[in-house]
């Protein structure tokens, strides 16, 4: 198991050698509702299809209140080359109905404003849309709270490297063991430096360890060059 002195050191290197090869763009500000329709776009996904998604959204639906009463086949479509649109439709749709019916609005800072962000994300947490990635995001973007948002790709990436051990399933006990490692001031860069590399290199199947430039840090991408991993979909990471 690895220590935590030697989880801090991998860390160092992830945010030294992703950040050149990826370069992230900085996060955008958005309300908190906005934020939580970003998640759902965002869970599972990659920034561009994200934010191709989420600019589609805008382009093609006049305001919240159209998604909302769209069909779901409707919103798929719009929703492009997102895994899972189906699903994420369905979300879509229902998280606006709800919250309109809550707060006869598409707002969710008045409705919960001063309620302390352990408050707030319990309350978002409520909602059948909510998931912990969309949680954490809200937390962390829009918030400012301490939280990194992991889902299936980053949770791949951080059991293979060992920054989490490889029995863990509860997302919140990861997390909070991911939050104790990492600062708050790094909790973003780390969530789009992970996905980025999920999506490049880190692959369900076949992933690419060879030209991986954490290769010599990660025991997984060790065992694959070396060919001695001996793959069971029993222990792999469940795909989202």
């Amino acid at each position: 198991m690895p220590t935590t002195t030697n989880k801090q050191r991998l860390l160092n290197q992830i945010f030294t050698v992703l950040k050149k090869r990826y370069e992230p763009a900085e996060p955008e500000a958005r309300p908190m509702l906005e934020q939580f329709l970003y998640a759902i776009c965002r869970e599972g996904a990659t920034r561009e299809q994200a934010d191709r998604a989420y600019r589609a959204l805008g382009e093609h639906f006049f305001d919240w209140n159209e998604l909302r009463v769209s069909s779901h086949r409707e919103v798929e479509e719009v929703l492009g080359d997102l895994p899972r649109a189906d699903l994420r439709a369905q979300r879509l749709i229902s998280l606006l109905q709800e919250v309109f019916e809550t707060t006869f609005s598409f707002d969710l800072e008045t409705s919960l404003h001063k309620k302390g962000v352990k408050e707030t994300a319990k309350r978002l947490s409520r909602y059948q849309a909510a998931s912990d990635f969309a949680v954490a995001w809200i937390v962390q973007q829009a918030l400012g709270g301490h939280a990194i948002p992991v889902d299936g790709p980053s949770l791949r990436v951080l059991k293979r490297l060992g920054l989490i051990e490889g029995d863990q399933e509860d997302p919140e006990a990861l997390r909070a063991s991911l939050e104790h490692l990492v600062p708050k001031a790094k909790g973003y860069l780390l969530t789009e430096l992970i996905s980025a590399l999920a999506q490049e290199l880190c692959w369900e199947e076949e992933p690419q360890c060879t030209g991986c430039p954490l290769l010599d840090e990660c025991p997984t991408g060790q065992e694959v060059s070396r060919g001695t991993l001996v793959s069971s979909r029993a222990n792999r990471p469940k795909p989202r």
